[in-house]
């Protein structure tokens, strides 16, 4: 049986301020812990109502179902809950097609661009400081394991892409058309914040601004969710990279 402190432990990794003081998130389920176990990521506890996984035994606790209940930060829990530890945070590879993201919210969307970059083989994801944190127990579920697979580095993306040698895109309503333009192998793309998009301090950083034309007759769509932009976005950066 869990005791209080142990509950109470778990349930504060529901914060980012307690994350970051005791270095520990949260991941549910079975696939997904499973995900993490065969990474690089460090285990620090597992609580299951079945015995299935390959840790070690010291790091393993068996828990009834009610416990779980206590625990869980889903409507329906998945059989089991770990605990791993947050790894340093690792400066991007100079190379590479990356994403950078200003401000994004939603912990949807970023467990969603997350597992993008994963399909799309960005290796490094980079958000500024204002931007949700990847080890919200939301973003880790929506990433479904590929937060294992892709580097996301937290920095003050200012200064970043004012260091950066790189070309750096970013997505506006209005620009060059992402259909129609030359894009290259490598560079940064910038997305900005769901309602405001891109901060001004950020668009003065970007060499060439692109946009996804609306093809409705009214155009009466006010602008497009982020992720689903991201996807645009990468899939004609990928199929370019193919036809050169």
């Amino acid at each position: 049986m869990l005791s209080k402190n142990q509950i109470k432990l778990i349930k504060s990794l529901g914060q980012k301020k307690y994350r970051q003081q005791l270095n520990l998130f949260t991941v549910e389920g079975v696939k997904g812990i499973n995900e993490f176990l065969n990474s690089d990521y460090e285990l620090e506890t597992l609580y299951t109502t079945e015995l299935v996984f390959e840790a070690s035994n010291n790091q393993i606790q068996e828990i009834s179902e009610f416990d779980l209940k206590r625990i869980t930060s889903l409507k329906n829990p998945n059989t089991a809950l770990a605990l791993f530890k947050i790894p340093q945070n690792r400066q991007p590879l100079e190379y590479g097609l990356k994403i950078a993201l200003d401000a994004i919210r939603d912990p949807g969307n970023l467990g969603t661009i997350i597992r993008l970059c994963d399909w799309y083989g960005v290796q490094d994801l980079i958000c500024n400081t204002n931007t949700v944190d990847c080890y919200n127990s939301k973003v880790v579920q929506a990433t479904m394991g590929s937060l294992t697979r892709v580097n996301v580095t937290y920095l003050n993306l200012e200064t970043y892409l004012t260091t950066n040698e790189a070309s750096v895109f970013g997505t506006f309503m209005t620009g060059e058309n992402v259909y129609t333009s030359d894009l290259p192998k490598e560079g940064v793309i910038v997305l900005g914040n769901e309602g405001n998009g891109i901060s001004q301090v950020i668009e003065t950083k970007i060499n060439r601004k692109l946009t996804i034309p609306q093809f409705g007759n009214l155009e009466a769509t006010e602008s497009l969710n982020v992720a689903n932009a991201t996807a645009i976005i990468l899939s004609e950066f990928r199929r370019r990279s193919i036809e050169m």
